[in-house]
């Protein structure tokens, strides 16, 4: 039976616009959001806007404040402390399961998203290099043949992707996380987890040249 094609809706439109201005980097975090400003903009009524609001507060991507308003999320240092604790639990078990499961799978998505990077690297493509590292990363979940493990991952992922565009200014953090990726490609087809689970710890570790420093102290950087 073939799938019902509908357009999408002013709401669904309204929301895609948004969640990507927010995961973009265009809105910053913690910057309040106007509904009148928004739909004016768009040239909508505020009724999609603000189910829009919604929709992003249900993904964690926007705070709604009663009497106060719309706001971007915003993480304090123990609250980015704890969602890097999490992404590494996350992840280190999904790319253990992922290489015992799928490794031959595994190492071809993961080599051809080095390639994506390295081209758009080569073109001074900061948002494409990001874009794909965002997608390397999903990798390790969509090869697990865990979906439970996969589902856990979808509640932070789009935080992670919101701060990982926030770090394009960055290339000494950029150049770091390139090697890595390619390091973390050998050991997925050498098969050797103890190596992969070593790169991907110092890889999300939030005390150097991470998250941390790059989007809470971003004048340390």
């Amino acid at each position: 039976m073939a799938e019902f094609n509908r357009p999408k809706s002013l709401t669904e439109l309204v929301t895609e616009n948004l969640r990507d201005r927010i995961l973009t980097g265009e809105f910053d975090l913690g910057e309040q959001l106007s509904e009148a400003r928004i739909a004016k903009s768009l040239s909508v009524s505020r009724t999609p806007v603000r189910e829009a609001i919604n929709r992003l507060e249900m993904e964690g991507l926007l705070v709604v404040e009663p009497q106060r308003g719309s706001f971007v999320f915003n993480l304090e240092p123990e609250e980015l402390a704890k969602l890097c604790d999490a992404r590494m639990c996350l992840e280190t078990a999904a790319v253990t399961y992922a290489i015992e499961a799928r490794p031959a799978d595994l190492h071809r998505a993961l080599e051809a998203c080095v390639t994506r990077m390295t081209e758009a690297r080569d073109a001074g493509n900061d948002a494409e290099y990001l874009a794909q590292d965002t997608v390397f990363h999903q990798c390790f979940f969509d090869f697990a043949d865990n979906r439970f493990l996969n589902d856990a991952y979808q509640t932070i992922a789009l935080k992670m992707t919101a701060l990982r565009n926030r770090l394009g200014g960055h290339p000494e953090h950029m150049a770091k996380s390139y090697r890595e990726h390619q390091d973390l490609v050998k050991a997925v087809k050498n098969l050797d987890i103890p190596a992969a689970l070593a790169i991907l710890r110092e890889h999300i570790d939030r005390k150097e040249g991470s998250y941390w420093s790059a989007v809470t102290e971003p004048e340390k950087v």
